[in-house]
């Protein structure tokens, strides 16, 4: 049986509007990737060199990386060859369940967030500005509140103009308490009383904004290194996630900046926001390949439950769609 086939089965028994939303969010990469591999099946009449090279330009356009497309490529010719596969429509298939095993495969890290069963949650939430970092966290308070948890948000990024009162307008959209200071104010100091805050009202989950200037590496290294003491010093084991917020329109830059914030702090999961913004969808794979750190959250739209979690197969079946429906 096909990989389209049993991924239809499964789509099909789980017909939920979750699936529905990778389905839309990946239009233009769909549109792209999808409809170029469509063409170069269609061109060929059989499987070999040539064929694998055009596809390997496809897979680049598409930003799934050069070291994954390497490895992908490689897996698909030892793939072809064991099962003796001579027609290139064939070939769709084997590529859809390749991605799902190279976003799988060595899974050090849970893509699951790590909420903690007894006491607060404290996640720290990081990435360059205008990444969509300040809207992730009201996405997600949302998603917390809706789950009956009791949140909190806290106004870290006291740098940026406007970063405080965009966090409020969240707070107060979502219905959620908002610890800030004033602009310009010390991080850690925000950090110290929110957690106060958050222990004293009996908060299930407290989501801290930082500060998101790349120009100098070495104070965000030590602003984030100091941030993350006092939080660790409140509550051992904290911070639980640290969670890289990065904008997929921006796709090889989002790896870049995932390589340096990763050499800044030890980030636990992703959040690509704006998914559905580009025609780019591959860099998913790249940055769970290359970095190793899970992708938790992709944005698929602007509604408030449009960031929904990761999940390998839903992500592809919202890339092949057209295909899978058609899978007999």
């Amino acid at each position: 049986m096909s990989f389209f086939k049993k991924l239809k089965e499964k789509i099909t028994k789980s017909t939920d509007t979750v699936t529905e939303k990778f389905k839309e969010g990946l239009t233009k990469t769909r549109d792209s990737f999808s409809g170029k591999v469509n063409d170069l099946v269609a061109r060929y009449r059989k499987v070999d060199e040539d064929f694998f090279e055009e596809l390997e330009e496809i897979l680049i356009q598409a930003d799934v990386g050069f070291e994954t497309v390497m490895e992908l490529i490689d897996e698909l010719k030892m793939e072809v060859k064991r099962r003796n596969i001579q027609d290139p429509r064939e070939v769709q298939s084997v590529i859809s369940e390749k991605l799902v095993d190279i976003y799988n495969a060595g899974e050090e890290q849970s893509s699951q967030l790590n909420i903690q069963k007894d006491g607060l949650t404290v996640m720290l939430f990081v990435g360059v500005n205008g990444v969509g970092k300040t809207t992730t966290i009201g996405k997600l308070s949302y998603k917390f509140k809706n789950e009956g948890k009791k949140v909190m948000l806290a106004a870290g990024d006291t740098f940026r103009a406007g970063a405080i009162e965009q966090l409020e307008v969240w707070g107060e959209r979502v219905g959620v308490d908002v610890i800030k200071q004033a602009e310009g104010s010390d991080p850690a100091a925000v950090m110290f009383d929110a957690i106060s805050a958050a222990k004293s009202r009996q908060a299930d989950i407290l989501l801290c904004d930082t500060a998101g200037r790349l120009q100098n590496k070495v104070n965000l290294m030590k602003e984030l290194e100091k941030v993350k003491r006092v939080i660790e010093r409140e509550i051992p084991g904290a911070p639980h996630e640290v969670i890289l917020v990065l904008d997929a329109t921006t796709g090889q830059n989002a790896l870049i900046q995932a390589k340096t914030f990763k050499e800044v702090t030890n980030v636990s999961g992703i959040v690509l926001s704006k998914l559905d913004g580009t025609a780019k969808g591959g860099i998913v794979l790249a940055i769970r390949n290359e970095l190793k750190i899970p992708v938790k959250f992709v944005g698929l739209g602007e509604k408030m439950d449009d960031l929904q979690e990761f999940d390998a197969e839903r992500y592809v079946y919202g890339l092949f769609a057209d295909e899978v429906e058609k899978a007999e």
